[in-house]
């Protein structure tokens, strides 16, 4: 999943499905969902982001129940334990672990 914030929300037209990075910036956030994937997330994915200049990626780790996130300068990343795009990683990562023991509308609440 990859996210536009706040003003730059707005620099990619309305009904766009897949955004052409050689036409638009970077998205600000870009989540991945790992079961399986986990090392190919961490490795060379981030990679990738790495180059393209994602602003931060997180790596949500379904069998651990966490959130790995990096912020992302200068073509290399650095672990982050709260997010400068979107606060609230900890909160998340509750909600993740809530998610297995009661049911989506109670963690919602």
């Amino acid at each position: 999943m990859a996210y536009y914030l706040r003003e730059r929300a707005q620099d990619i037209p309305a009904g766009t499905g897949i955004v052409n990075l050689d036409c638009y910036p970077a998205p600000d956030l870009v989540i991945e969902i790992a079961k399986t994937s986990l090392l190919d997330d961490l490795g060379t994915k981030r990679s990738l982001y790495e180059e393209l200049g994602v602003t931060e990626y997180w790596v949500v780790d379904v069998q651990n129940v966490q959130i790995i996130a990096y912020a992302i300068a200068e073509q290399g990343s650095k672990r982050i334990q709260e997010s400068q795009v979107f606060p609230g990683i900890a909160i998340l990562e509750e909600a993740l672990r809530r998610s297995r023991e009661i049911n989506q509308s109670q963690v919602g609440a």
